[in-house]
């Protein structure tokens, strides 16, 4: 099965994007525009998904990984995903904002 792919330049910077990452990482830094949901409790959270104007949710994690096991789960549940290359170490490299509750926010 082929995981769709979108480049993290290909992500509006105020995007709406699932993030998988675990309590720390998501703690540690977060794009603006993010929703929580670890990757072990999305089985259980499918109504807290986000809705997305553009019809692609973009889902991240920190390298790539976990979001493709998302993103391949979620589109056989009929949703439209899209793994973002890279993850959010992609997403930092790129210069792309960070918020955290405490600063300052990196990649974890």
């Amino acid at each position: 099965m082929d995981i769709p792919q979108v480049s993290v330049h290909e992500v509006p910077d105020d995007a709406v994007v699932l993030d998988v990452r675990e309590q720390d990482e998501w703690d540690a830094g977060h794009a603006p525009g993010a929703v929580h949901i670890p990757l072990g409790d999305l089985p259980s959270r499918l109504d807290a998904l986000p809705d997305t104007d553009d019809g692609t949710l973009a889902v991240v994690c920190r390298s790539g990984g976990r979001s493709s096991r998302a993103v391949a789960w979620l589109s056989q549940q009929g949703f439209d995903v899209a793994n973002v290359e890279g993850g959010m170490k992609a997403w930092e490299v790129a210069g792309k904002q960070l918020v955290a509750d405490r600063a300052p926010a990196t990649v974890k």
